[in-house]
């Protein structure tokens, strides 16, 4: 079969179609989809009677490759929801770099210009996730995930399974045929993503959960089981066993043993940083880089 394929994105409030990109199907070519793509899917550009704009916090264009969300203007808008003014002036607003007395769409909608003019789509802004002071996009994760050899779908989301302590769980569905490893994403995803960025654990599921729309169902994806390097060896020393404790103290787990490694137990740095304090007011002068460098309490208790 020859012919085209046309990838149109836009939502209703602007007449459902507002950016186009051509994807061929025969061959090599100009619009062909690329590994990357599927990471990051490209949604064209405007039509002829449309605007983009991709805006940060302020309103104003980030520039090319910065993730922004994105603002669509121009004669397919519409006037807004019916009896609906309170969200109408929350979702159309003033377009500051259009005409006078223009207006534009908020879709939402997280997105950054390619250097070649198209825009491609990164997922919602309103799933965007706090934890412990950073403000942290899923999309990003989850386009990095996906990103990686073997890695079909990904979801990347805060989970609070002991209250109290939250931790960021990366879900994968690997390709057909394809095996991945959690430890070794995590590795490779430290190398692209900040660590604030990097899910503590990394959950490998036959499929996604979908809600009866077709959505991903968050709170069916299941908690991650606590990674353990071989059995439990207990401590053997005094600096070992008071370890263990913090361990299990700041991870809020029931019990660490020499082998388990910190942050495959859901640590990051900023819990790295309450270890090293916790663990100086007991009498063992380490740092946040040791922990780091020394992730078990077997290695850190050597140092």
């Amino acid at each position: 079969v020859t012919g085209e394929i046309m990838n149109m994105y836009g939502p209703t409030e602007t007449t459902i179609w507002s950016a186009v990109m051509a994807l061929a199907n025969d061959g090599p070519a100009d619009g062909d989809l690329a590994d990357d793509d599927l990471a990051s899917p490209p949604i064209g550009r405007p039509i002829w009677n449309t605007r983009a704009y991709v805006l940060d916090g302020w309103l104003e264009p980030v520039p090319c490759g910065v993730v922004g969300e994105l603002y669509l203007a121009g004669v397919g808008l519409a006037r807004g929801y019916r009896n609906r003014a309170g969200l109408t002036a929350e979702r159309f607003v003033a377009e500051p770099h259009g005409g006078l007395g223009g207006r534009m769409y908020r879709t939402g909608d997280l997105a950054r210009w390619r250097g070649d003019g198209v825009l491609e789509f990164l997922g919602r802004a309103d799933t965007q996730l706090k934890l412990r002071g950073f403000r942290i996009e899923p999309g990003e994760i989850e386009a990095a995930l996906i990103a990686q050899g073997g890695v079909l779908q990904a979801a990347a989301v805060v989970r609070e399974d002991n209250a109290g302590t939250k931790r960021l769980v990366g879900y994968v569905v690997c390709s057909p045929g394809a095996a991945v490893d959690g430890s070794a994403l995590r590795a490779s995803l430290s190398l692209v993503l900040p660590d604030y960025m990097v899910p503590s654990a990394i959950v490998v599921l036959d499929r996604l959960p979908l809600t009866p729309n077709g959505k991903l169902d968050r709170r069916a994806l299941p908690a991650p089981e606590l990674a353990r390097s071989g059995g439990l060896r207990g401590p053997r020393t005094p600096g070992e066993e008071i370890l263990c404790a913090l361990y299990a103290e700041v991870l809020g787990v029931e019990r660490v043993g020499l082998d388990d490694n910190f942050f495959e137990l859901g640590g990051d740095s900023i819990v790295s940083i309450q270890l090293v304090s916790r663990a100086r007011k007991a009498g063992l002068a380490i740092t946040p880089r040791a922990v780091f460098q020394h992730q078990t309490v077997a290695a850190l208790a050597g140092v």
